[in-house]
């Protein structure tokens, strides 16, 4: 989507008001942004931004600064980059990002989502492997109407695992 000021630049500020109950959108570049006063092009960092839309980051007290150890960032440098330095700086300061976190993302647990080809082995392929070495166990043995209840069920997995 282009800025609907210049025409030129992609929109990468997206600004929605209400005004009497009519909803106004506009789209603009950055540059156009700070034109029109959205942005501050001064502090225009991610802290910025959060403290914006959560209030103020804290910034602990020079003098008492810790530091991660791996990579010797101090919170202080997270704040003013909105970017951890290691993944150890997430354990280093896991109390002052906590309340962060959950604001952000609303929880401080990842769920994720496992891609669909992963669920279906996972779920289904041993399962489907073992009801064919017992339909081939009961063919062998001459017991086809139960090997056709076996069959059926067999068809019918692997039509849940296409899905």
């Amino acid at each position: 989507m282009l800025c609907e000021k210049c025409g030129v630049n992609n929109a990468t500020t997206h600004i929605r008001s209400i005004i009497n109950g009519e909803v106004c959108e506009k789209h603009l570049c950055s540059s156009c942004a700070v034109s029109e006063g959205y942005i501050d092009a001064k502090n225009n960092s991610l802290a910025q931004m959060l403290s914006n839309m959560f209030g103020d980051v804290i910034v602990p007290d020079e003098k008492k600064v810790m530091r991660c150890e791996c990579c010797g960032s101090s919170y202080n440098d997270i704040a003013k980059s909105g970017k951890c330095g290691c993944s150890e700086c997430y354990g280093t300061f896991y109390e002052q990002l906590l309340p962060y976190f959950k604001r952000l993302h609303g929880s401080v647990q990842h769920i994720g989502k496992k891609p669909e080809k992963i669920l279906i082995e996972t779920d289904f392929a041993p399962q489907i492997d073992e009801l064919r070495g017992y339909l081939k166990k009961l063919v062998d043995e001459e017991d086809y109407e139960q090997a056709a209840i076996v069959r059926d069920k067999i068809k019918s997995l692997e039509e849940d695992e296409s899905k």
